[in-house]
């Protein structure tokens, strides 16, 4: 990634999970971290698609998985793909602990049949 523009590294995330999703008490299937404001939003195969509502409104394009392990950015303004970049404020990704779809006790059963293509 050549442009850090619109990257805040001193930044911590907004939590622990999609911001969205909890306050609505609905579920995720992946997260992605705002590199700019910290903001955790689920992922478009996810029901809610928070992250790209939050590009949308916010005009925070730049976006890093939140999934352990998982260095990668997204530019959702050109469609790039950064296997790797700045490193953020800790945590750089959800608790280990936390299961995939998630979280614990507001997946339903039936979850694959849920997510979006």
């Amino acid at each position: 990634m050549s442009d850090t523009a619109g990257i805040d590294p001193s930044v911590p995330p907004s939590g622990t999970g999609c911001a969205d999703c909890d306050a609505s008490g609905g579920w995720w299937f992946h997260l992605r971290r705002c590199a700019r404001c910290g903001h955790i939003g689920c992922c478009d195969s996810s029901p809610g698609q928070h992250a790209t509502a939050h590009w949308k409104s916010a005009g925070h394009p730049l976006v890093q998985s939140f999934e352990p392990d998982e260095e990668w950015f997204w530019d959702y303004g050109t469609g790039e793909l950064y296997e790797s970049g700045p490193e953020l404020a800790a945590p750089t990704g959800h608790p280990a602990d936390q299961p995939t779809p998630g979280p614990a006790g507001r997946v339903p059963e039936d979850w694959a049949r849920l997510l979006h293509d």
